[in-house]
């Protein structure tokens, strides 16, 4: 990411993020990609999953103050969506936002003898994702630089 892209997400995130959690949401992520034109995707969450009412609740009271701050020097799409069922989990504050939900990780490396890890988000220090697999409840210490993709998985598939 360049970075002006990074200087109007984080701006963003500090506008957004208080008004978020005032209305009973997490903010999950903020993103500022070019995708057929320029999109600052707002990612949300709370207890019991996002609905589209929410979305578009969130949407109108953030839209008005993302104009008046005038933060994106482009023309830009400003979407509020939900991290999805399966989301995929970049940052280490990701894995800390989903503890103790069951993830899937493909590793860059192996790690004692596996490369695909499927268990429980346990905890997250200093770089390290602790978790504990599903079927054997064997726990893995995965650095973050060892993940090469890693995504929350839903519950009795």
């Amino acid at each position: 990411m360049q970075l002006q892209e990074k200087l109007i997400v984080e701006k963003a995130r500090e506008l957004i993020e208080p008004i978020v959690k005032s209305m009973g949401y997490k903010l999950f992520d903020v993103e500022f990609k070019s995708e057929r034109g320029w999109v600052l995707r707002v990612i949300l969450d709370k207890e019991g999953g996002i609905t589209i009412g929410d979305c578009e609740e969130v949407s109108k009271r953030i839209s008005a103050l993302l104009d008046v701050e005038d933060i994106v020097p482009v023309s830009y799409m400003l979407e509020v969506s939900s991290p999805g069922l399966t989301r995929e989990l970049t940052k280490p504050s990701h894995f800390e936002f989903f503890i103790g939900r069951l993830a899937r990780f493909v590793l860059r490396e192996k790690l004692e003898e596996k490369r695909d890890i499927r268990g429980y988000i346990e905890g997250v220090k200093e770089g390290i994702i602790f978790v504990r697999e599903k079927d054997t409840g064997k726990e893995y210490h995965i650095p973050h630089s060892y993940i090469a993709r890693a995504n929350l998985e839903i519950e009795g598939w």
